[in-house]
């Protein structure tokens, strides 16, 4: 069995896109992010960076103790070793799909992310810093899209971690003032993901764990942004 520890964000909903398209039993243990709940210690005991999505498995396959994983793209590439599924098992193969995992953990979602932060959360509206990472989403999306060429998925035929990984960060592409349009290769991929119903399951599960809750108050901003070392002492 597999906890997983999740708010319905872009690096939460890689997790469960793995495990629902796996058909692995796993129970959700919500972290109202906006409400401070992943600076609790018992959180901090599993994810140190004070951050979700983190898994434990409760019956590794090597039988001992309960495993916990942080970071999205280890708790990935730990599933897909565990059980087998959705990473190649050839060397070249396995590379490569390696080498999308970080290039979305390293570039896409920290770029797509600080979109997001100066061109909606953000109190004031630096013209610098909006232009500055739309134009670097653009540029990613690009790469993408130049990937996709002649490709089903990002690895090829199949679908793996890779294209997990990516697609819950191309889902808000008008926020980041995308056209999907923009870009055919990228635009087929996404369209084939989420006509997946365990996508379509994926996300109705994270709507039902966000229901009724606003998705970012004042109040949430003061916890989300801004943090020192002070929340990780102790």
């Amino acid at each position: 069995m597999i906890d997983l520890y999740y708010w319905p964000t872009p690096n939460g909903h890689k997790i469960t896109l793995f495990l629902e398209e796996a058909g692995i039993p796993y129970t959700i243990k919500p972290v109202a992010i906006g409400k401070g709940e992943q600076f609790k210690p018992d959180f901090l005991a599993i994810s140190p960076n004070n951050r979700m999505p983190a898994i434990v498995d409760t019956a590794p396959a090597d039988g001992g103790a309960p495993i916990s994983v942080f970071e999205s793209g280890a708790i990935l590439l730990y599933l897909a070793d565990r059980y087998k599924k959705f990473i190649p098992q050839d060397l070249r193969g396995r590379v490569a799909c390696t080498e999308w995992v970080m290039w979305q953990m390293g570039g896409l979602g920290p770029m797509c992310g600080q979109n997001h932060h100066f061109t909606q959360y953000a109190p004031e509206k630096i013209e610098y810093a909006i232009n500055r990472y739309v134009n670097e989403t653009n540029r990613l999306y690009g790469v993408l899209n130049k990937r996709l060429d002649g490709r089903a998925f990002i690895c090829g035929d199949d679908y793996t971690i890779a294209d997990m990984m990516s697609y819950p960060w191309i889902v808000p592409h008008e926020r980041q003032s995308q056209k999907l349009e923009d870009f055919p290769n990228l635009k087929r991929w996404f369209d084939s993901i989420w006509a997946r119903p365990a996508t379509k399951v994926a996300y109705e599960k994270g709507k039902a764990i966000n229901q009724g809750i606003p998705v970012m108050t004042e109040e949430a901003k003061k916890v989300l942004f801004g943090q020192t070392a002070g929340v990780v002492k102790g």
